[in-house]
């Protein structure tokens, strides 16, 4: 009996142009510390709109980065969503700084911008808005209330390159923008992350952060550096930019075909009344790094947990995008943040699923998802 095709929630698309390219630089005098970092790093700041851009070796050195970057330390707070992934919340801690939640929308699933001004405080250093599932948050009310305060605005778009909020694209907008190139993102370098900016200031801070924190000193001598505060090793690989720059020529071809697919799944699920599918507001243009179908439990005589192991029995490997931040124990027993703290993220997670979305799936796969998914409610609904 033929085993049926496993069908992941993400996975990255790799072809011979990208072998080319990366098997070029294997042959060439670079492999760390080239020149096709500098290229990579322009290529998506002019794509993006921000005047400079700093590779590194992950979308979390990014954040730990760009909060290094913007002086987030010890006694220090920022505010964020708990619908995130961890690295949001966890570079925070680690520079010393202590996250305060803010409940979602229901509609966008990004943090609530009502429920923001009344949790900063003078401890308060930093905004981080994320762009959950590729859909921005909302930028422009964000930016004018951090600068109302004399707070950074930081933008976690780890899901959101070629994203565009009213017209522009998503990296030139916020004080620091951060974006991730996993394998199952936009774009992939295999592991590497980048954050732009248009703030000198902030860019020559974080190139000498990504190094060690060592500055050159031509005048003294070309070997010579020295270290005034010592940085870490975020670098990133001439072949992993190698890698991007050739993922980045297909990235226009990328996005068109997640929008695709999600407009198939959207029109498929819409008028079901078990399924609560992702709205994108009019004024955004989602690159759709996931796509999150929610269930209506009262309606099913199963679990979110049944249904997506009755998906995995079926080959496809559906995934949950997060459980919220302030439920995972650590952040209980540091913090003190409890179940029923924020209502709206905690509702969401409990009846959530991810399906797989990603630019090499097949139409007939595409199918295959809306097929079993609908087979599956009917089997359960009440």
């Amino acid at each position: 009996m033929k085993k049926s095709k496993i069908i992941p929630y993400g996975r990255q698309w790799i072809d011979e142009s990208d072998i080319k390219e990366v098997v070029r630089v294997l042959k060439s005098d670079w492999i760390t510390q080239g020149p096709n970092i500098d290229e990579f790093e322009r290529k998506i700041a002019d794509y993006s709109g921000a005047k400079y851009a700093v590779a590194v070796s992950s979308g979390t050195a990014a954040l730990h980065l760009a909060y290094l970057a913007a002086g987030i330390g010890e006694g220090d707070e920022i505010i964020t969503t708990p619908l995130t992934f961890a690295a949001t919340a966890n570079m925070a801690v680690k520079c010393g700084a202590k996250p305060i939640f803010v409940d979602i929308e229901e509609s966008t699933l990004n943090i609530d911008f009502e429920k923001i001004e009344e949790k900063i405080s003078s401890k308060t250093k930093a905004i981080i808005g994320v762009d959950f599932a590729g859909q921005p948050c909302d930028l422009d009310k964000i930016g004018k209330l951090a600068k109302k305060h004399n707070i950074l605005f930081i933008e976690d778009a780890a899901h959101a390159l070629g994203s565009e909020y009213k017209g522009r694209k998503v990296g030139g907008i916020a004080d620091l923008t951060i974006f991730s190139f996993h394998p199952v993102k936009l774009i992939t370098t295999g592991e590497g992350g980048m954050v732009l900016t248009n703030s000198k200031d902030f860019y020559e801070k974080m190139r000498i952060i990504r190094h060690h924190g060592a500055v050159k000193r031509p005048e003294i001598g070309g070997w010579y550096y020295d270290i005034k505060d010592p940085g870490f090793n975020f670098r990133i690989t001439d072949l992993q930019c190698a890698l991007g720059l050739s993922q980045f020529k297909r990235i226009r071809k990328f996005i068109k075909k997640r929008r695709e697919i999600v407009k198939k799944y959207n029109t498929a699920f819409k008028n079901i009344p078990q399924i609560i599918i992702p709205s994108e507001k009019e004024y955004v243009k989602s690159a759709w790094h996931i796509y999150p179908i929610q269930f209506r439990l009262e309606k099913l005589k199963i679990g979110r947990k049944e249904i997506y192991d009755l998906l995995h029995e079926n080959n496809i490997k559906a995934q949950v995008h997060y459980l919220p931040l302030h439920l995972h124990p650590f952040y209980k027993k540091k913090f003190g943040y409890k179940e029923g703290d924020f209502p709206v993220a905690e509702k969401y997670y409990k009846q959530v699923l991810s399906l797989p979305l990603f630019p090499a799936m097949a139409e007939k796969d595409v199918k295959t998802v809306i097929k079993t998914v609908k087979k599956i409610i009917n089997s359960v609904k009440r």
